[in-house]
């Protein structure tokens, strides 16, 4: 995959001037690349407006897999397991790919150990854009609550 020119950050708040790199959190610890301290971009825009999603304030706790379509990156699922968006609005932030790596190699996933200035800011309605992400099924929280623990507000 050769570096794309732009790239997405989204998030449940509002930046005003640079994103900071900070220290990742993901409750799968083995999956190294996603606990960098850095600042977590995509080369897809779902992909960023869905992360986005996942940081309202209400939503806690979800998973997001990307699967290639028709030679596209697509979401394959975007769950929020605890909690749902209790927001009017999220932010979509364009950003320069200079500073950023692509981790893993191939992936949308791409991560800057530097602070990055938007070239552009989106104020999005969380309800034009809720459809990218959904609750959990029955078994989908069953062994989410077997990965992580008896986690007591899980959605269903």
């Amino acid at each position: 995959m050769s570096k794309p020119k732009y790239l997405y950050h989204g998030s449940g708040r509002n930046i005003y001037g640079k994103l900071i790199p900070k220290k990742a959190n993901d409750l799968d610890r083995k999956n190294v690349q996603n606990s960098l301290f850095g600042i977590y971009a995509s080369s897809v825009k779902e992909e960023a407006i869905s992360m986005a999603l996942h940081s309202c304030r209400g939503a806690k706790q979800g998973s997001l897999q990307m699967h290639k379509l028709d030679g596209r990156l697509k979401i394959k699922y975007s769950i929020i397991y605890i909690g749902w968006p209790k927001q009017k609005y999220i932010f979509l932030y364009t950003l320069s790919s200079k500073n950023f790596m692509n981790i893993p190699k191939g992936s949308p996933q791409w991560v800057s150990k530097k602070s990055v200035k938007p070239i552009k800011k989106e104020r999005l309605l969380v309800k034009n854009y809720i459809h990218l992400v959904r609750k959990p099924s029955k078994k989908e929280k069953l062994e989410w609550i077997k990965m992580y623990g008896g986690k007591k507000n899980i959605n269903v």
